[in-house]
């Protein structure tokens, strides 16, 4: 019988994976994973690790699967909890979630799996994996959950074909109404639970203060930028004049810069850092017509730019740039080389709807140029580029 060591997280999407994997025939054995223990910036009522804990030991027993726990918190705020507050401070948008799966899910936990001499490792996602082969070789494809509102094959798209290699996904072909239904039928403690909201493991924060812990407050200006700025002018005019297509590439995919001079101050804030691109809340900017968003950060001189309502210019653009140090395929077989271009699904955020782009493949990395324009790209997040339903790779945005 084949050993299976499954991520039992507390939540109802683990549970019924459990289940299901037992019914399947499998040895199933519960694992759980303690990642965090700090309450710093944490919001009452979320569900810390010591409610989550109970919960999956009380569906692993209802299950009749034996139950354990890791703590690889140490691991954890290594590779993940510091890389964020690092991206953060340079003025970035991390994706904790991405690199929480492809650091410690699907790396940290497996090396603990295999003391369980485990032949595969299993987890709760939205997402399932096919076989199939290419010139002679096997390759295993990510691809999208079959319940489209709860795809979550975005958050593995920094996945490795060996970290694929022994991974199940036995939910990945349910909705979740379904998933529900199951864990009610079977009486599981987990079966009404919340899904779980936040940062991976943290839960959910006030970032501002979660950050604080590293990141110092510093008053600074908001600057309004209105919509017929001089920057705007100046970027289609560079686009007309543009000789090349590598030319006109380049200046696509650039976000803007502005100086406090392309607007006017409209508050204060308490730290640049503590800001991303397409934000709206924490501004506490009143009295406007439409609603204020982030368009841009400087956190050299600590200063937020702002744009009112959804359709301002600079909270929407047309492409982005991936660094070809930070490209990652997860079929390799279908890497891009240099010169080319594809026509490809991507998206920058999770549950994000796919949206048509095309992709470019430079010497110095891939431009992503969108049919529509975009919303609050932000460097520093994950955009995942999609055939159909397969997950081929993806990159950090610049």
């Amino acid at each position: 019988m084949q050993r299976v060591v499954i991520g039992m997280s507390g939540g109802v999407d683990s549970s019924v994976a459990a289940y299901l994997l037992k019914q399947q025939g499998y040895d199933v054995i519960a694992l759980f994973m303690i990642n965090w223990k700090d309450t710093t910036g944490t919001l009452e009522g979320d569900c810390p690790w010591s409610d989550d804990i109970i919960f999956a030991e009380l569906a692993s027993k209802k299950i009749g699967i034996p139950f354990y726990s890791v703590d690889l918190s140490e691991n954890y705020r290594k590779r993940v909890v510091d890389y964020m507050f690092n991206e953060y401070a340079q003025g970035r948008t991390p994706n904790p979630d991405v690199l929480c799966n492809r650091e410690i899910k699907f790396d940290e936990f497996v090396k603990a799996a295999e003391k369980f001499n485990a032949d595969y490792i299993a987890t709760g996602h939205y997402c399932r994996k096919e076989v199939t082969e290419h010139d002679g070789k096997t390759y295993y494809r990510l691809l999208a959950g079959s319940d489209k509102n709860k795809d979550q094959s975005y958050f593995l798209c920094q996945l490795s074909q060996e970290q694929l290699k022994n991974a199940l996904f036995p939910i990945g072909n349910l909705i979740k109404p379904e998933v529900r239904k199951i864990a009610e039928e079977l009486d599981l403690a987990t079966a009404t639970r919340k899904d779980s909201q936040g940062i991976c493991f943290v839960g959910k924060v006030n970032l501002p203060v979660f950050l604080q812990q590293k990141l110092k407050s510093k008053s600074g200006d908001i600057i309004e930028i209105p919509v017929d700025c001089e920057v705007y002018r100046q970027r289609a005019s560079l686009l007309k004049q543009a000789k090349n297509e590598e030319e006109k590439l380049g200046i696509l995919v650039r976000p803007y810069q502005y100086s406090p001079s392309d607007g006017q101050k409209v508050g204060t804030h308490e730290g640049a850092q503590f800001y991303t691109i397409g934000q709206r809340k924490g501004l506490n900017v009143g009295g406007k017509e439409k609603p204020l968003f982030v368009i841009s950060t400087d956190i050299e001189k600590n200063i937020i730019y702002t744009g009112q309502g959804h359709d301002h210019p600079g909270l929407n653009r047309p492409g982005l740039f991936i660094a070809k140090k930070d490209i990652h395929w997860i079929r390799e077989d279908l890497a891009m080389k240099e010169g080319e271009k594809r026509d490809y699904l991507v998206r920058i955020r999770y549950r994000q709807p796919l949206q048509k782009a095309t992709l470019f493949m430079k010497p110095e990395g891939i431009y992503i140029s969108f049919e529509k324009l975009q919303r609050g790209i932000a460097s520093g997040q994950f955009a995942a580029w999609y055939d159909e339903e397969e997950l081929l790779g993806s990159g950090v945005i610049e």
